[in-house]
């Protein structure tokens, strides 16, 4: 599945200020001890941090900048049931058991959201309903078949849109068939990961920001975790930065291949997007390729282009600019307010790393492209396995940690994302130009019979016309 977009500039309306480290966010300066060290204040670390405090645990988190700074603060906030790795490949990897249970633990961790995006639990994230995965391709047997395996074996609820359905909704002609999630919905990520460091201070949970670790011995009971000021020893720790571990983890960070995705939002563009997008929840292409949605009423937020180096996001504003363009060629002149990106971290075989690598040492890592309720069932899962026994976390055993290929699997990332864009975009052209030509075919063909029809209408009358008696016959 797919739909996150991330970013380390400021969000929509965010500014440096909002980031400011609260007197509970401290850096680490002197010596301390926990019953859990997680390492990254992100989505997944922050869920295992408030989880295991609610089981009782002393919990301390470190993060090398501050909370939501990068990926889990910056993204279109879109929560559904599934993972990076298509549901057809899943059941070919670990067999037709293990894959509905993975996704029953994808749909657990969607409702993890759901139930802390309650209004009364984290207020004001804008909760919006439904996501809608759309094909550039007319793939209808190919939907009818998803559909059938999602709502019969994996208890999903979807439901197929048909062209003329998608089109009503999207005023585009560049998409034909659509998956719908009546149950997906989509938040504000910025104040939910805020609204969720919160309820983990609530529970206890000490997070200390600015706080870079530098080295990790995790040998023996008792984990020791070094910081440019202090130390911090711990029975478990867990890695949850991401590519941001660095030597920290050399290992681990060496299997992510990072990517960095440039999104924007848009000016308002008043009454004319409601005349082209009807749709109020999030709308994502099934080639990954575009992801959107509509914010504060006449608002696009549109992620799209993405490299495997660093870059300015000010730099995508008019490559996104056109894609709406492209897109939505009725919206006219978009303006482009804000920029944002950031690094996701993807693994070799398209699913998160969760589980165990030595007695003590957790990992909650490659969420890229995975979506919120992977991070947020990352978190509950690992809680539960350090303190009541759950060892579910071993679905995950056959997605290894793999090496991502250092430089030269970044040079191949980018080209085999480019050579993906351009094959999408000629199957799209491809399927727009058959589309056309079934029309014209239609059109000939309903001339054609209009044409008989006429060619026999005229027949009958002049046969009935010949076949008549001549009336003046016998007049004298």
């Amino acid at each position: 599945m797919t739909s996150e977009i991330t970013g380390a500039a400021n969000g929509p309306g965010e500014s440096e200020a909002s980031a400011d480290a609260a007197p509970e966010r401290l850096r680490l300066r002197s010596d301390h001890d926990a019953d859990v060290c997680v390492i990254g204040a992100g989505l997944a670390g922050l869920t295992v941090a408030f989880e295991a405090a609610r089981m009782g645990a002393s919990v301390a988190v470190l993060e090398g900048r501050h909370v939501g700074w990068n990926a889990s603060g910056h993204h279109l906030g879109t929560v559904m049931p599934g993972y990076a790795l298509p549901l057809s490949d899943l059941i070919a990897r670990v067999g037709f058991d293990d894959a509905r249970e993975l996704w029953l633990l994808s749909k657990q961790g969607a409702e993890y959201v759901r139930a802390q995006a309650a209004e009364d639990v984290i207020p004001d994230l804008a909760l919006s309903d439904g996501a809608l995965e759309v094909s550039n391709v007319d793939a209808g047997d190919r939907l009818i078949s998803r559909l059938q395996m999602l709502t019969e074996d994996f208890a999903t609820e979807v439901e197929g849109w048909q062209v003329d359905r998608v089109r009503d909704a999207l005023r585009t002609e560049r998409y034909f068939h659509a998956v719908h999630y009546p149950k997906a919905f989509q938040i504000d990520g910025r104040k939910y990961i805020h609204g969720l460091a919160e309820l983990a201070r609530r529970a206890g949970v000490r997070i200390f920001e600015e706080t870079p670790v530098v080295g990790i011995d995790a040998a023996g009971v008792r984990k020791r975790i070094v910081t440019p000021q202090a130390r911090l020893r711990a029975s478990h720790v867990v890695l949850a930065g991401n590519v941001h571990l660095g030597e920290a983890s050399r290992r681990l960070s060496d299997t992510l291949l990072p990517v960095w995705r440039y999104a924007a939002v848009t000016a308002p563009l008043g009454e004319r997007l409601a005349e082209v997008i009807t749709f109020q929840g999030s709308v994502t292409d099934s080639d990954g390729i575009d992801h959107f949605r509509i914010v504060e009423g006449d608002r696009l937020m549109w992620a799209s282009p993405e490299t495997t180096w660093e870059a300015r996001p000010q730099r995508y504003a008019g490559a996104i600019r056109n894609r709406i363009r492209t897109m939505f060629p009725k919206l006219g002149k978009v303006e482009i307010a804000e920029t944002f990106c950031g690094a996701i971290g993807q693994t070799v075989h398209g699913m998160p790393q969760i589980g165990q690598l030595r007695p003590g040492l957790w990992v909650a890592s490659g969420f890229g492209r995975q979506g919120l309720n992977t991070s947020a069932m990352a978190g509950q899962l690992l809680a539960r396995s350090m303190f009541a026994s759950d060892d579910r976390w071993r679905l995950f055993s056959p997605f290894e940690l793999v090496w991502a290929g250092g430089t030269s699997g970044r040079v191949a990332g980018y080209a085999l994302n480019v050579a993906g864009r351009a094959g999408s975009a000629a199957a799209g052209t491809l399927a727009r130009y058959r589309e056309r030509a079934r029309g014209r075919e239609r059109t000939r063909e309903a001339r054609l019979a209009a044409a008989n029809r006429q060619a026999g209408t005229q027949s009958s009358r002049s046969g009935a016309a010949s076949s008549s008696p001549d009336r003046s016959e016998g007049i004298e």
